[in-house]
């Protein structure tokens, strides 16, 4: 056991104190040099600025394995947007279903129901826990985030969705693309961000789109109205434009350099096999702590459906369960995470607001495992610390 007790700090401290969430830390090597070939002061429209829009939308799908017929383009408002403008432009033909075990896939229940007042069920179920996919009506248009960025708890595979579904699947993927598989034939639409797996700048989405969403936009256009910078449709079908590059609003030439730099290092180092494979030995020297902790437990209960990058964990601690309520142990929590900052070894871990009371680490691929496994003593010390002064 990992019995923590209040005294002496650990002798050993991570060489990266950055393990927040998002946007992420950068990968390993990083230096602002590597951004010299910005296209900075062009036009996104020119011939330089949309070669290297087009280059992110090519390397992305590379790296990924993405189906050649698939469609890939760069979205205002990260992966939100991404999301969004997927929403508002596919959803609304079919009745839908939204999965909900976390915070945003629970944003996306709302914007169903109460923004595009659509016929839709939302089935919801507690952080740490995944729905019975089984129960799913696939022939509905399924929202779901493929990995719970704010629960830690992720779909172990596509092994559930049925091939001949006749509804679209929408995998909200902002912490899972580059870190998981993504079963690209059990989804139509997938979405993530720059500023998570890849360590990117935020503000820039991803959206692919497979064969049946672009048939889903020739057959079907929404009633209500759609803002400009989400307008992916032009006659009737998609306007392909988007998918070679010419974004609906401007973008940031300097934040693509960056996400190209992040896209090379990950080709350098092995592609997403590399990716992955950083990411769960994350995973795995947080479980090999937890497993010796006598505080600490995961938000997932279910190890098959444990996130490699969402690092998600409670306290399981009896003093910690008698505080009197959600908001004690919030103060407990930011107590040790005070500490923690003020230490200089971990920066931005409170678990997210909408959670229960918890920590949570980011074990994505630009994160080192040995900064991982330098950080857990500090956890122990930061609890036992709290623990003694409460």
């Amino acid at each position: 056991m990992t019995n923590a007790t209040a005294g002496a700090k650990p002798d050993a401290r991570p060489t990266d104190a950055r393990f927040s969430p998002g946007p992420t830390r950068k990968f390993p090597g990083w230096t602002l040099d590597g951004l010299a070939d910005a296209q900075l002061g062009r036009s996104h429209r020119s011939k330089p600025g949309k070669a290297k829009l087009k280059e992110v939308i090519d390397r992305s799908k590379a790296v990924l394995g993405m189906p050649d017929d698939w469609r890939l383009g760069i979205i205002a408002g990260s992966d939100t947007g991404a999301v969004e403008c997927a929403m508002w432009n596919l959803f609304g033909a079919r009745p839908a279903e939204i999965l909900v075990w976390e915070a945003f896939g629970n944003d996306w229940a709302v914007d169903a129901v109460k923004e595009l007042n659509i016929d839709a069920k939302v089935t919801k179920t507690p952080f740490g826990d995944l729905p019975d996919l089984n129960a799913v009506d696939w022939d509905k248009d399924v929202c779901l985030t493929w990995n719970g960025t704010t629960s830690g708890v992720r779909m172990p595979s596509g092994d559930a969705i049925p091939a001949d579904r006749k509804g679209l699947v929408l995998a909200d993927a902002t912490s899972a693309a580059f870190a998981m598989d993504i079963p690209w034939d059990k989804v139509d639409v997938v979405t993530w961000s720059w500023q998570k797996v890849l360590g990117g700048e935020a503000a820039h989405g991803m959206m692919a789109l497979s064969p049946r969403a672009v048939a889903r936009m020739a057959e079907y256009t929404p009633a209500w109205p759609i803002p400009k910078i989400y307008r992916i449709r032009k006659g009737d079908g998609v306007n392909e434009g988007v998918f070679e590059g010419a974004t609906l609003n401007t973008p940031s030439l300097l934040a693509a350099e960056d996400c190209l730099a992040a896209l090379k290092w990950a080709e350098s180092i092995g592609g997403l096999p590399a990716l992955k494979a950083r990411s769960q030995a994350n995973l795995a020297a947080v479980s090999e702590w937890i497993d010796r902790s006598d505080w600490a437990q995961f938000m997932c209960k279910d190890a098959a459906n444990r996130s490699s990058t969402a690092l998600c964990i409670e306290i399981s601690d009896p003093a910690f369960d008698a505080l009197p309520d959600d908001a004690a142990r919030w103060k407990f929590v930011k107590a040790m995470t005070g500490l923690l900052d003020a230490e200089g070894v971990a920066h931005d871990i409170e678990g997210y607001r909408d959670a229960p009371p918890s920590i949570r680490l980011w074990g994505g691929a630009t994160v080192e495992t040995a900064d991982i496994k330098a950080v857990l003593p500090w956890l122990d010390w930061a609890f036992a610390e709290v623990k003694a002064a409460s």
